[in-house]
């Protein structure tokens, strides 16, 4: 029900005693909860704005590029909130998803890193650019609106196990059967920060030159890599039970990425649409 309250009139032309007020609909009241609220839409940016900030302040503060201890770190976390605060008034599909800011680390960091200083100069707007642009063939990945469609990220995590099964039946069988460690527990996390948290940062960067570079574009290639890895510690897999291979899937030990991508590119072709 709309609720109005009345203009109040003037007490005179000096504009002394109460200034009149237009109608205020419900939806403006600052507790509304209606999507159309500008009140609502205001206190969802205030939280999105503080959802980045604590996220950036996390980002890998092992290195001094991102740790806030110098001027040059600061400046470096402020232009990682600026573009994804940007990013989310962008696309208010999406907003802000937590865990966006490991995906922008890596781009931020190689442009602000260019030799040249002139393009290093631009690293914001470089990185802003590319991260959007990453980011569109992973979108509906972070929509929970699509979460259980055919675009979702439960049916991209489906494509990597119907993937597995296609290449090695018996670890999949071993993983999914046996010790019914659903992928949803490992593979969401890869998947959505594009296995920015499974490995060392330069082993991250460098993979991701493969996974950016490939010609079959990066969710088929983020698949191929996600497959090598369960591959890659076939043995242990296979020898553990439900415990011990969640264990290891959820920390993944350090490993060769050359020969990860090397097993990857074998893997080409077999990707379900």
């Amino acid at each position: 029900m709309e609720m109005t309250i009345s203009p109040r009139k003037e007490h005179n032309s000096e504009g002394t005693g109460f200034l009149p007020r237009a109608e205020i609909v419900q939806d403006e009241h600052p507790l509304s909860l209606g999507k159309t609220s500008v009140w609502n839409q205001h206190f969802q940016e205030s939280e999105t704005v503080e959802q980045i900030d604590r996220d950036v302040k996390r980002t890998h503060p092992e290195m001094q590029f991102f740790n806030a201890g110098s001027s040059d770190a600061l400046a470096n976390q402020e232009s990682l909130k600026r573009i994804l605060t940007i990013f989310a008034k962008l696309n208010p599909g999406i907003r802000y998803v937590q865990g966006m800011n490991e995906v922008l680390a890596p781009l931020y960091y190689v442009f602000k890193n260019d030799p040249d200083q002139s393009n290093a100069a631009e690293a914001e707007s470089d990185a802003f650019f590319c991260f959007v642009e990453v980011l569109s063939g992973f979108r509906d990945n972070f929509c929970k609106q699509l979460d259980n469609s055919v675009v979702g990220i439960r049916s991209t995590i489906s494509r990597l196990s119907q993937l597995l099964k296609r290449h090695d039946e018996e670890l999949w069988r071993h993983l999914e059967v046996v010790t019914k460690v659903n992928p949803q527990f490992y593979a969401f996390r890869w998947i959505t920060l594009l296995l920015t948290q499974e490995f060392k940062f330069r082993d991250c960067i460098h993979l991701w030159d493969a996974l950016l570079g490939d010609p079959e574009g990066p969710p088929d290639t983020l698949l191929r890599i996600c497959c090598a890895m369960l591959i890659l510690v076939r043995r242990r897999l296979l020898a553990g039970d439900f415990t011990a291979n969640l264990k290891l899937l959820q920390n993944y030990p350090p490993t060769n990425i050359d020969h990860l991508i090397h097993i990857a590119n074998k893997l080409r072709g077999l990707v379900p649409c």
